[in-house]
């Protein structure tokens, strides 16, 4: 046993101090981003933030509406489409920036396959974009499935998680993940380290994570922790090249879930996937030898999630005006956090 005493910061614990700029117009800054994967050598332009595989986030409709959107947004589709309906999905537009999210058990496997072969010789076209999604990354059997996946589908990008420390970034990324997932307990949803005591805060993870992917070449995404849109500057600012969140993307029109009505206010219920909610849906259950680590709540209903991506990427180009990067890019170079105590002033509640 050990203690490890350096300090370690959420996004809550920190803001971004501001510098002199040159910009006069948050119209000069530019928020997409290019990079090439570092296995599947396949390119990605565009805005790099993305709605996570949870069930009222990761639907068919978040991707329409964020292809509708036109900056390259991308949507990670949740585990718990039929084949057929993936199939259909994929014959879209809206499906060249989702990603196909799986676990590493075997009707993971045999959906994946099933899809594929719906496109022949060109299913590595179509079906481009793998996110293997598990919640604890550390296991061997966890990196040797991305190995034998990289093995098996070399011109295909994939995204592999959750870790958050620079070690198993290195591992997943020489195991052939083109961007490894970060975040293990900070997800509004989740309730890993209150059932746990498992996790690592969400900031320093991120600058730790990103700096050993870096040093290979390889990219991370921020997972979880995002409460407001300053929180996606922040996390780019800490190296992050992808953004994930859940449920600042949640209780809008896209969430294929039912609105729900209470005393004359709407509500959309959000949970987690380890939740009992989506184990109860999906699995017949929690399993005797597990706990659920998800919550569920009621989200008020929030409309079209236009609003919430205008919010959003408006608090991140704003960001960069602060600093004065006129590229995303630019960002953490241009970055110095700052520790408080306080980063909102609620004295009249929340907005």
């Amino acid at each position: 046993m050990r203690i490890e005493e350096d300090i370690k910061l959420d996004f809550k614990d920190v803001l971004i101090r501001p510098k002199r700029s040159t910009l006069k117009s948050r119209k000069e800054v530019d928020i997409r981003r290019e990079y090439t994967f570092l296995h599947s050598n396949r390119k990605f332009f565009g805005v790099p933030v993305v709605a996570a595989n949870m069930d009222g986030v990761g639907t068919m409709d978040m991707a329409r509406a964020f292809e509708t959107h036109g900056e390259g947004l991308s949507v990670a589709l949740t585990k718990h489409y039929s084949p057929e309906e993936l199939v259909e999905f994929y014959k879209t537009d809206a499906a060249k920036n989702a990603w196909f999210s799986m676990g590493i058990v075997e009707r993971d496997i045999e959906k994946l396959e099933k899809v594929r072969e719906a496109f022949g010789a060109d299913a590595d076209n179509v079906v481009d974009k793998l996110c293997i999604d598990v919640a604890n990354g550390y296991s061997e059997a966890f990196a040797d499935f991305v190995k034998s996946t990289r093995e098996k589908f070399p011109n295909v990008t994939i995204m592999a998680g959750n870790v958050v420390t620079g070690e198993m970034v290195e591992e997943l990324t020489l195991s052939g993940a083109d961007v490894v997932k970060v975040g293990i307990g900070p997800g509004s949803v989740c309730t890993t380290r209150k059932m746990t005591g498992v996790g690592y805060p969400q900031l320093s993870a991120v600058i730790e994570c990103a700096d050993a992917a870096h040093g290979l070449k390889g990219l991370v995404c921020s997972d979880g922790g995002c409460t407001v849109p300053g929180d996606f500057a922040k996390a780019f600012g800490a190296g992050a090249d992808f953004v994930m969140a859940g449920g600042m993307f949640a209780g809008h029109d896209q969430s294929e879930c039912k609105i729900v009505e209470e005393d004359g206010q709407k509500f959309v219920v959000f949970y987690g996937m380890s939740s009992k909610t989506a184990m109860d849906k999906h699995s017949g259950g929690v399993a005797e030898y597990r706990a659920s680590e998800g919550k569920t709540v009621k989200v008020p209903y929030r409309g079209p999630v236009e609003n919430t991506l205008q919010d959003i990427l408006g608090g991140v180009r704003s960001a960069c005006t602060y600093v004065g990067a006129t590229k995303l890019k630019e960002l953490s170079k241009r970055m110095t956090f700052i520790r408080v105590t306080q980063q909102i002033n609620e004295v009249f509640g929340k907005s």
